[in-house]
């Protein structure tokens, strides 16, 4: 190969030059610079991504998940897209908006372990900072369709302050020199225009529905749209109907009242670090009742716990596959012993290598009810103390200590605790 005479030519030169004289050392440099940009503009240097393009051919980009949103400006009258220049105005919207995991989005410390193994593509930064103002590098397509070898180049526009914000204002409201809205004011300091199909579910959808096997050992599982379209709330209530409740308020303060939307987009409640804020949307309800009960061994109690996917319009849990929710069942008697204790668990189990797949899914259909019944054997009158409590997982312990996440990182929070007396009547 030509190029394999180049660069054995090239290495040479650099042998060279460790062993000349000063003034030769210059000159071959010189030399030196110029064979290399010449190999640069041959094809033969790598990308930023370290790929070569020499190896392969360029293929563009073809599915909408491998795109970021294309490079936003900013509207005339406004010196910032980023949330909190938004929010010097919107104050109220700014405010729900710190509340949501949207705005944790890529400062996750579960994501960012994630993002740094080396299985982990390019792409899945696309629904974490969607916007190509908050990407580094603008990939330009990929040698043989490998998405392991995308070929990147530096992105001028990129606002390293706005990457940080995740799922930004601008995200849903900026698109091509405008503000996107539901309402509009000729008092506004910026153009508005007014799109309800485009601030619709489909636009939530677009990330919460990436179902791909990307690799044998990658695959998007996130099937919440999907379950949507397929439960029984379809053509009748949308994601915003749930996740962002309608109040009337005014855009800005002191201005007048218009029907509005929260911005906390209520959902798992699971915060992304140890006492920050969030607001909780679980979809669940629960109901125990008590009775007596039959036991080969003598008296006994039994009780019942139902769980009901009530709210829901999709399944539950929801979206990234390794979210469950664990149910503790826990009697102990009047000496504080443990009599009685199980476990039961509500998600998908998966098996990632050496391919991924699904092992087991018992998640909740929208309406679906569960009922968890057991029987305690109640020797003679003493009182026996049972304890229920329901907690929502995004991760299993194992997996975060896979990832290298420490103990302060919340792995789950409670949505449901309650203690009661089991004792037989006599």
């Amino acid at each position: 190969m030509v190029q394999d005479g180049v660069m054995k030519y090239v290495l040479s030169y650099m042998v060279r030059i460790s062993i000349g004289g000063r003034m030769r050392q210059n000159f071959e440099r010189g030399i030196l610079l110029l064979l290399w940009g010449a190999l640069l503009f041959s094809g033969f240097g790598c990308d930023g991504s370290g790929s070569s393009r020499a190896q392969g051919r360029l293929v563009p980009l073809q599915d909408n998940w491998e795109r970021a949103v294309e490079q936003q400006t900013i509207p005339k009258g406004l010196r910032s897209i980023s949330a909190k220049s938004c929010g010097r105005c919107h104050v109220r919207q700014y405010e729900e908006w710190q509340y949501s995991t949207h705005s944790h989005a890529w400062t996750d410390a579960q994501f960012q372990a994630e993002l740094k193994k080396e299985s982990s593509p390019f792409m899945c930064i696309n629904c974490h900072i969607p916007l190509q103002n908050q990407q580094d590098s603008i990939v330009k397509g990929l040698v043989d369709g490998d998405i392991y070898r995308p070929v990147k180049e530096g992105n001028p526009g990129f606002d390293r302050r706005l990457q940080a914000e995740g799922v930004t204002c601008a995200v849903c409201h900026v698109l091509n020199g405008k503000i996107i809205g539901l309402t509009g004011s000729e008092a506004a300091p910026h153009p508005v225009l007014l799109d309800s199909a485009f601030l619709s579910e489909r636009l939530c959808i677009s990330c919460h529905n990436a179902v791909a096997v990307v690799t044998p050992t990658l695959a998007c599982t996130f099937e919440t749209g999907d379950e949507w379209k397929a439960g029984p709330y379809y053509g009748r209530k949308t994601c915003i109907d749930c996740h962002m409740d309608t109040l009337s308020r005014p855009l800005v303060p002191n201005y007048p009242v218009h029907l509005s939307h929260h911005h906390y987009f209520r959902g798992s409640g699971i915060p992304k670090s140890k006492g920050a804020k969030t607001k909780v949307f679980n979809g669940l309800d629960f109901a125990l009742s008590i009775e007596p009960g039959d036991s080969s061994g003598g008296d006994s109690v039994r009780f019942s716990f139902v769980v009901a996917n009530a709210h829901a319009g999709h399944r539950v849990p929801t979206g990234d596959p390794e979210r469950f929710f664990a149910l503790h069942f826990e009697v102990r008697d009047n000496r504080g012993e443990e009599v009685f204790r199980r476990v039961e668990r509500i998600g998908e189990q998966w098996e990632w290598y050496p391919k991924a797949r699904k092992l087991t899914d018992n998640n909740l259909y929208p309406g679906e009810k569960r009922r968890y019944s057991y029987a305690i054997p109640i020797p003679g009158k003493r009182p026996f103390v049972a304890h229920i409590w329901v907690e929502k997982h995004r991760l299993s312990e194992e997996a975060a200590k896979y990832n290298h996440l420490c103990e302060a990182y919340p792995r789950f929070i409670t949505v449901y605790d309650t203690t009661f007396i089991l004792s037989v009547k006599r």
